[in-house]
């Protein structure tokens, strides 16, 4: 009997909280105006997760409805990877509350993957290798965070720019490509440009637990390595930018977001953009914006579909995948 060689995304979802932040409602927060934020970020709004509103919770809203679209039962799901800077715990994972809160007790591995704005690229890119090696069969990836409570309320270089929600998919073995290429890179001797180094010791915050950033440095970082590692999978796949039908990029920022675009040569209207709604959700952008443009309409079978993302540590990755 042949064995698939290669892993399909069979359906998509997504889950914001209901409470949503406008720039107005930072500006009586906050040192700063709609204006600067929305001019160099893109952002309007972003929705915070309620109180007692767990990563977890988020992340079981988006998969519900992932696995309702790929109308598969959940115990056919072997794998489960949740990507995510703000678990639930320190342990377990929240991929294993997840499977609970799933109801899956089939026995399938589930762990979380770490790779801050890069994670769902990482966890994609992972699960399509235990897919092709056949150690599972239909893979729950998920994308979740509720970033907002690692934000410094006063600093405004960083509180403006993030926040929650959760995004799923469903990878299942196939006889033809759904995932295309993937090229994941990752350089420590540069974390200092973003980081929240706090932790918990002795029952205790041992560290400063809020996020901090280089913004300008992050900027020219990521412009430079995101446009490379797209090249990189281009290249490999024999393809140019113009064969690319969406470019569905990590919504951190839309300048960076624009920058990648014109280095590919590809037009505005070829980008899936919701930063503007979402604000940077780290992990969970990507599968928010596809899962966006995939119930909308735009993306549709055949089409080439590129992700990529940049995250603290710093990670950085891109991801081909044929519709």
């Amino acid at each position: 009997m042949h064995t698939p060689r290669h892993s399909r995304i069979i359906g998509t979802g997504s889950y914001l909280p209901a409470r949503t932040l406008t720039n107005y409602d930072l500006e009586k927060m906050v040192d700063t105006t709609h204006d600067w934020i929305f001019s160099r970020s893109g952002i309007v709004e972003r929705h915070i997760a309620a109180e007692g509103e767990l990563t977890s919770d988020l992340a079981l809203q988006a998969s519900r409805k992932a696995i309702e679209a790929a109308g598969i039962a959940a115990d056919e799901i072997d794998l489960i990877i949740v990507a995510t800077t703000s678990p639930d715990h320190l342990f377990p994972s929240t991929a294993c509350v997840l499977q609970d809160k799933l109801g899956i007790r089939n026995g399938g591995a589930a762990f979380d993957i770490q790779a801050v704005c890069g994670g769902f690229v990482f966890a994609l890119n992972t699960a399509d290798m235990y897919i092709r090696g056949g150690q599972a069969k239909t893979a729950l990836v998920v994308g979740a965070e509720v970033l907002t409570r690692m934000l410094d309320w006063n600093d405004r270089t960083t509180c403006v720019l993030f926040g929650d929600g959760a995004g799923a998919v469903l990878l299942q073995a196939s006889e033809t490509p759904g995932i295309v290429a993937a090229k994941l890179h990752s350089d420590g001797s540069h974390r200092g440009m973003l980081m929240a180094e706090g932790n918990v010791r002795n029952g205790e915050v041992d560290g400063d637990p809020f996020i901090k950033m280089d913004g300008q440095a992050v900027f020219k970082f990521a412009v430079k390595v995101l446009s490379d590692v797209v090249e990189e999978v281009l290249e490999a796949q024999q393809l140019k930018g113009s064969d690319i039908d969406w470019l569905v990029p990590h919504q951190a920022n839309i300048r960076i977001i624009e920058a990648t675009a014109k280095k590919l040569g590809l037009g505005m209207d070829n980008v899936v953009v919701t930063v503007a709604k979402h604000g940077n959700t780290s992990a969970a952008s990507i599968p928010l914006a596809l899962d966006t443009a995939v119930r909308d309409g735009r993306i549709k079978a055949g089409q080439n579909i590129l992700i990529e993302a940049v995250g603290g540590g710093f990670t950085w990755g891109a991801v081909l995948i044929r519709w």
